[in-house]
């Protein structure tokens, strides 16, 4: 029977904490990690039973850093899980050795539920019911069968339109209303679960982000069953009906009466199409025809370890970053600094490129103009707040002091690579806190202190990439004297390009570094 919930996708903010979560302490199996279907720099990760059955899946988008979304009317905004009744003492006293604030349990149609928060805040319930049958439950190393969640129970809808929701999913998604406990209508499939219908009418509206569901997907029996849903959704005049071959899955999403997005997936071909079941979610699949393509897309993802393996925790420094650790390092660093108008992820393909086994940190810039990062701000193209300059060096020295400890740099093998905007803060903190950068490929790049400070640069190897096209090439002959009257030892290349970067910046920069370390 085809019935019924197929999975749960939300949005997360911190990946690490969210798998110690989802597998940690709910013992649920990781059975796929793959790139965003929509976007190839997002990591998204599957969890659910043993075989990675529709109806126990939930997935996570990963928006690493992310902005926080609102939970409100017009989106979904709780999920549930069934255990056995049985189980709901081991589950509370297993909230309290993992240290989640637990409340309950409290009686919901019936059922006892444990209520928690995930670490983006989301609204987790623990349902102890005998009437949803199990696939094939994960029996996580310190969990009992009996103990271990069985699948997905139900998904909250809050809606100021519970009518007209209800009515929708009871007509085209096969729930048809079971009970009602106050603001709530209960919709129960034929397998047994459930899509509860808030009535949020004056509540405010859902805003997207880290923190919140992005849509609820039920199961069809066939790719003929999504289209010919589709078909019927267009003569409903429903509004935008995109049907995606996701890989694992065919489906079509729909925005319900009350705005909230919903999806219709198909069983078929399932997680075991590209591993097998002993595998399933060990590998990370990536887009890309070619080696280069792939590699490129997995340096931008955030790297996570499951329970009981090694992890990178990010440390709390002044500036939000990303750190990519290589399978092989050889005990460089790259700091990379994006330009302007990009984040921490722009670089990190080019770091990688650059230097194949170094550890990567990646800066986000913190003044924000037009909304888009930047490293410092700008008065007009070729001219810059120096305050801001002068306190974002600052803050950047007690970054690189603090990464240096907190990753275990060594500060002799680091090397800092900025492109324009982020370039520019690595040449002003080159003047303002010498002998902290002994390293440095600037990229298209200019002083941006009105005045020089005197400084000591012995010892200091500075790489200039200019773009012979580059108009803000006129402003590196400047910088250039700038760092030779201070005794850095400065290296100059132009190459045939304008201001944005081109496939020769890499390996520029990697022959310059492999000079400075031939024996590596």
């Amino acid at each position: 029977m085809t019935s019924g919930l197929h999975h749960v996708t939300l949005i997360t903010r911190k990946v690490q904490q969210n798998v110690d979560f989802y597998a940690g302490f709910l013992g649920l199996r990781l059975v796929k990690r793959t790139a965003g279907f929509e976007d190839s720099a997002q990591l998204h990760l599957f969890y659910g039973d043993r075989l990675g059955s529709p109806g126990s899946l939930v997935s996570f988008l990963v928006w690493e850093d992310g902005a926080p979304g609102r939970v409100g009317e017009g989106q979904a905004g709780e999920i549930a899980f069934a255990i056995r009744p049985e189980a709901i003492g081991q589950w509370l006293t297993r909230a309290l050795r993992y240290h989640v604030q637990v409340t309950g349990p409290a009686q919901e149609f019936g059922e006892p539920v444990l209520r928690l928060k995930d670490p983006d805040g989301v609204i987790v319930k623990l349902v102890g019911t005998a009437s949803l049958s199990a696939t094939a439950p994960f029996v996580a190393p310190d969990l009992t069968a009996e103990d271990a969640i069985q699948r997905l129970r139900a998904a909250t809808i809050f809606t100021e339109t519970p009518d007209e929701t209800s009515g929708f999913i009871s007509r085209h998604l096969g729930f048809s209303e079971a009970g009602r406990e106050g603001a709530v209508r209960r919709l129960v499939s034929e397998a047994g679960d459930a899509i509860d219908v808030r009535d949020a009418a004056g509540f405010w509206k859902a805003a997207p982000g880290t923190g919140t569901v992005d849509h609820i997907a039920v199961r069809a029996a066939s790719r003929d069953a999504v289209l010919a849903l589709k078909d019927r959704l267009q003569a409903e005049k429903a509004g935008p009906t995109p049907a995606h071959d996701r890989r694992y899955f065919f489906s079509l999403y729909v925005r319900e009466p009350g705005r909230t997005l919903l999806e219709v997936a198909t069983d078929e071909p399932g997680f075991t199409l590209d591993e097998s079941e002993e595998e399933l979610g060990r590998t990370l699949f990536l887009p890309g025809k070619s080696e280069a393509e792939r590699q490129d897309a997995a340096v931008v993802l955030p790297q996570f370890g499951l329970p009981g393996e090694e992890r990178e925790v990010a440390r709390d420094l002044p500036f939000i970053h990303r750190v990519n650790r290589p399978e092989a390092p050889d005990g460089r660093t790259l700091f990379l600094l994006h330009g302007s108008a990009a984040n921490e992820l722009s670089l990190l393909p080019l770091g990688r490129r650059v230097a194949p086994h170094a550890l990567l940190v990646a800066l986000r810039g913190r003044s924000l103009e037009e909304g888009v990062p930047r490293f410092y701000r700008r008065l007009t193209p070729f001219t810059f707040d120096q305050a801001d300059i002068r306190g974002e060096s600052e803050a950047f020295a007690a970054f690189i002091e603090g990464a240096i400890a907190a990753y275990e740099i060594d500060p002799d093998r680091a090397a800092f690579v900025g492109y324009s905007n982020g370039a520019n803060l690595i040449a002003a903190t080159l003047f303002l806190h010498p002998g902290l950068i002994r390293r440095a490929a600037l990229l298209r790049s200019m002083n941006p202190l009105d005045t020089t400070p005197t400084a000591d640069l012995k010892g200091t190897e500075v790489l200039l990439i200019e773009g012979q096209s580059d108009p803000y090439r006129k402003y590196s002959p400047e910088l250039e004297k700038d760092l030779r009257a201070a005794q850095a030892t400065v290296s100059k290349v132009t190459l045939k390009a304008g201001h944005l970067l081109t496939a020769t910046d890499p390996p520029t920069i990697a022959t310059w570094l492999d000079g400075l370390d031939p024996a590596d």
